[in-house]
């Protein structure tokens, strides 16, 4: 059995921290679990371009409010608390935090991250 606590996590190297955005990484790959789980802040204002070519993941917005623009349709989803999307074929996306309202949620990869990543150039995670 795994539990972890979020204050246990803060100021750790299980915290990751960039100008975009800062990841609480719960679960990693070490787990065995299949899949990792990280606590995630979207800073205010921020616009992420992102592409997972190497992962899948599924993210639900437990705080905060912004949107998601799927750069093949250009569709725009509005995200808001309660909202949960999936990127299932790693799907290009860029997602924007409202001003002054950060974000906070709940995503899960699948491979599993190890708990270092931060983005490549192309928005995207290496496959470790």
């Amino acid at each position: 059995m795994i539990i972890k606590r979020l204050e246990d996590i803060l100021g750790t190297d299980a915290e990751v921290d960039t100008p975009g955005w800062t990841s609480r990484r719960l679960i990693f790959k070490d787990a065995g679990m299949g899949y990792s789980v990280n606590d995630t802040i979207i800073k205010a204002g921020a616009t992420l371009d992102l592409t997972y070519r190497n992962h899948l993941e599924t993210v639900y917005c437990i705080e905060g409010k912004g949107q998601l623009t799927d750069i093949a349709t250009g569709q725009i989803h509005q995200i808001s608390p309660g909202t949960l999307y999936a990127l299932n074929a790693h799907d290009h996306h860029v997602l924007e935090a409202n001003q002054g309202l950060e974000m906070r949620m709940v995503c899960v990869f699948n491979p599993p991250l190890t708990g270092a990543e931060v983005h490549d150039a192309t928005g995207a995670y290496a496959l470790e």
